[in-house]
């Protein structure tokens, strides 16, 4: 038996599918706002919720990660009183389960119920395999599902494109997929793309034969060559000239491939995980990638979360830094105050992981012989920055609403925060007229990502 939330404002909505859910055999509970939804998820686990997009207190496409967060995340069905392209596709990134658009048959609700259900009885009875995670810390469910992503992957000789922002740990992961796979006592061969000289990428990748060009004294083994029998793995894949692009293709392809200068093929058994910060996609709509090479490199893709999305990471990060940076500097690992830790959780850390680790270590390095860690010792740049944002949340905190006590008139700071929300409320329903109704149009216009697009339009009560 699985237990089944439904989340809508809607009564007759919630009262059907309680009803249905109670006939399939399942147990079933219901919440007609996001906050009593959370209430109910912090109590007990649950296999699946229904959640509503528009609901009295907030966006359900923007609460999902937070009534996600378990060991073992539900499957979550979406439904809306009205379609809407942008929101179905939000919805697909965010991980729904399927979207669904009211008014809509009862088997049409429950039948992703039933998909969904048996997906997850599978998924249990598959063993999980024993990971080799080496330096990957963390449990968070973004880095769980990220984990659940490479035991997949080691299991499978697919291509894996691992994408995600700059420092968070691509290259581990890369590392961890090859680790894990039957191939892992071959050779784990690196390519930056980014470091390639343009005149010789062909003869680095490739490698070439004596006299291929001035030079040329001697044969050489490219590196597609060097990773016969293991991966191949190349980071910042979207820096790859277009010329060679068009060659790597076919290397994928047959896995076979001609040194420069040479008459005869050579072939490579690699396993191929490619890496990038950059939208390929976007790339390919300008013509700097090659769209037959993105959907090659797309058989499996590993998108790893940034820093800011999995802050209950934190700590573990920091203790095993210092612990590394301990046994490095022969120093033991140094302690931390609680306020140490508060401040490492206000900065937003756009670098993520490797700025935290290069701040630890500039933390580690001030603090010199001192066993235990202060805010002080870390770098004043972003100690600075924190305190300007703290007094900036003060502030905001303890601007009075009503008029300056004795004077009848607003402060400067009620005044302007009233003017925005007034500005913004005019905006964004001139831009809903002048889109005629249509938020994907409207979303395009006010040049907002669409998450952000429709947090504004609840904040002003125009998602009706």
């Amino acid at each position: 038996m699985a237990r089944i939330l439904i989340i809508d404002d809607d009564e007759p909505i919630r009262e059907l599918l309680c009803a249905a859910v109670e006939r399939m055999g399942h147990e079933a509970e219901a919440a007609a706002c996001l906050g009593e939804a959370a209430r109910l998820v912090a109590r007990a686990d649950f296999d699946v919720l229904y959640l509503d997009v528009r609901l009295p207190d907030g966006d359900g496409l923007a609460a999902m990660p937070g009534l996600g967060r378990s060991a073992d995340p539900p499957e979550v069905i979406i439904i809306t009183g009205e379609g809407d392209p942008d929101g179905a596709e939000l919805a697909t990134r965010s991980g729904a389960w399927d979207y669904i658009q009211k008014p809509c048959s009862l088997e049409r609700m429950t039948l992703p119920l039933t998909r969904a259900l048996q997906y997850r009885a599978e998924k249990r009875r598959v063993v999980p395999m024993a990971l080799r995670r080496e330096a990957i810390v963390g449990a968070s469910p973004g880095i769980r599902a990220c984990l659940d992503q490479v035991a997949r992957a080691a299991s499978s000789p697919a291509d894996v494109l691992v994408t995600g922002e700059t420092g968070t740990g691509k290259e581990l992961f890369a590392r961890a997929i090859h680790d894990n796979a039957p191939t892992a006592r071959g050779p784990f061969v690196i390519v930056d793309c980014a470091a390639l000289p343009e005149a010789l990428v062909e003869s680095l990748l490739f490698g070439h034969v004596r006299g291929a060009f001035t030079g040329a004294e001697q044969a050489r083994t490219g590196l597609v060559k060097q990773a016969d029998g293991g991966t191949l793995f190349l980071d910042e894949v979207g820096e790859l000239p277009l010329p060679v692009q068009a060659k790597f293709l076919r290397v994928l392809q047959e896995r076979a491939f001609r040194p420069v200068g040479g008459c005869t093929e050579e072939r490579s058994r690699f396993r191929l995980v490619a890496a990038t910060n950059r939208d390929l996609e976007a790339l390919a709509a300008r013509g700097a990638f090659r769209l037959d090479l993105l959907y090659r490199l797309k058989t499996m893709v590993l998108e790893l979360p940034p820093l800011r999305q999995r802050r209950e990471d934190l700590g573990a990060l920091v203790m095993h830094r210092l612990a590394e940076l301990g046994r490095r500097h022969g120093q033991g690992t140094k302690g931390v105050t609680p306020e140490f830790l508060e401040a490492l959780g206000a900065h937003s850390w756009p670098g993520n992981v490797r700025e935290l680790f290069n701040t630890l270590e500039t933390a580690v390095v001030a603090a010199q012989g001192e066993p235990t860690l202060f805010p002080r010792h870390l770098p004043v740049d972003l100690r600075a920055r924190i305190a300007r944002k703290a007094a900036g949340r003060r502030g905001e905190t303890a601007a009075p609403q009503e008029p300056a006590p004795g004077t009848g008139f607003p402060s400067w700071r009620a005044f302007r925060a009233q003017a925005v929300d007034e500005t913004e409320q005019r905006y964004f329903a001139e831009l809903m007229r002048h889109a005629a109704g249509d938020r994907r149009v409207a979303c395009r216009l006010a040049g907002l990502r669409p998450a952000r697009f429709y947090q504004l339009l609840g904040k002003h009560g125009l998602l009706g």
